[in-house]
């Protein structure tokens, strides 16, 4: 897979996630949802902080987490540079595009949403609005809207530290983004061997192909 076709699939993955949500956020008040099943809802949702709502300590950590974010993109495209000019294993290609494609995209809901959206308490979020967004740069909310309740229970008041409580499986609400990085770790975890020997095959070629190379030479 070489670097034109991987830059695709990252753009293509950040075009479907900010259409996604630039549409939840300028037709959707906060907190407001639609049922599309019973175990699925877009609810529309925002978070300061880390992927499916984790927050991360305040405006300094807001801040912080930014800035990291930037530097890790950095070192993630110097990753996928790396791996395409080594001829890396395709799988690890598409997962590293991946985790790219998402952490760009939540990042650029950072650094940009807070000036370019008036704010979506009791209301419908205006673009561009006249008085400036709701949020200095690099301080916006990340935009999630994807809702799996799949199954709820109570647990019975006799258990310890959870007797009693309400759980629902799935909690969290989250973008696309955030599911495209869980696909990229998860194809990094389930095909970790495949991936790494097909890394130790493509380095015993290169060897080989070094070797025929200098007994060339050297016949010449």
């Amino acid at each position: 897979m070489n670097l034109k076709k991987s830059l695709w699939l990252v753009f293509v993955v950040l075009v479907l996630d900010q259409a996604i949500k630039i549409y939840v956020k300028t037709h959707f008040q906060l907190g407001e949802y639609i049922k599309v099943f019973d175990w699925f809802k877009i609810y529309f949702v925002e978070n300061n902080g880390m992927a499916f709502g984790t927050e991360f300590g305040g405006t300094t950590g807001k801040l912080f987490l930014t800035g990291f974010r930037l530097i890790a993109i950095g070192g993630i495209f110097y990753w996928l540079y790396t791996s395409i000019k080594k001829k890396e294993s395709k799988l690890l290609i598409i997962a590293i595009s991946l985790i790219l494609a998402g952490a760009i995209g939540n990042i650029l809901d950072s650094v940009f949403y807070g000036r370019l959206f008036s704010d979506s308490f009791h209301q419908v979020a205006r673009f561009m609005p006249e008085n400036g967004g709701y949020a200095p740069w690099f301080q916006g909310r990340v935009v999630d809207m994807f809702y799996f309740p799949l199954f709820e229970i109570q647990f019975p008041k006799e258990l310890p530290v959870i007797g009693g409580k309400h759980f629902t499986f799935f909690e969290p609400v989250f973008n696309l983004a955030d599911s495209a990085i869980t696909i990229g770790v998860f194809i990094l975890i389930l095909f970790n061997k495949k991936i790494f020997e097909t890394k130790q095959k493509s380095t015993y070629q290169t060897e080989i192909d070094q070797v025929i190379e200098d007994k060339t030479n050297a016949i010449s």
